[in-house]
């Protein structure tokens, strides 16, 4: 079973572009269907990463309104931040899904049992996917990846008694 997922941001959680204010600040948007994807992946007692090579106060923010406690901002060698996740929650690769959409993202991809894009991501990606995704970055590519996560483990009903009780 997949305990922990491990999410690039720009260009999976968002769709890849930077926006400036005229004040020099940095802005993302972010799909709320992601958002609620992860929420259930945390209810269910699942662990999330956000491992980024960008350190911006919003992907922080994000982080925390969703109760993602594994925030790596400004990340060069995300294969390290996975190994260190690996030993603090004693956990295996096999137990590990990781999604990203450029070559920045090939390290952890070697370390984590499933691997998924975005379908937009950079086309060298898709041949060290085990998965490609239907939806694009910023457009519920990381809710795409959890739905089919919770599918596959039987965890549909769980999710369900969240919206229902």
């Amino acid at each position: 079973m997949i305990e922990l997922i491990c999410l690039d941001v720009d260009g999976t959680l968002t769709d890849g572009k930077l926006y400036y204010s005229d004040l020099g600040m940095e802005i993302k948007a972010f799909n709320v269907h992601d958002g609620l994807g992860i929420a259930c992946w945390l209810k269910l007692g699942k662990k999330v990463a956000l491992i980024s090579g960008r350190d911006t106060k919003n992907v922080q923010i994000r982080a925390q309104e969703l109760g993602i406690t594994e925030c790596f901002l400004g990340i060069r060698d995300k294969k390290q931040v996975v190994l260190k996740l690996i030993e603090k929650y004693q956990l295996q690769s096999h137990q590990i899904a990781c999604i990203g959409d450029d070559l920045n993202d090939l390290p952890m991809f070697a370390v984590c049992g499933m691997s998924f894009v975005p379908a937009n991501a950079a086309k060298i990606m898709h041949s060290y996917a085990k998965y490609i995704l239907t939806a694009n970055g910023g457009e519920g590519a990381v809710r795409e990846m959890i739905d089919f996560l919770i599918i596959q483990e039987k965890l549909e009903g769980r999710v369900l008694e969240f919206f229902t009780k």
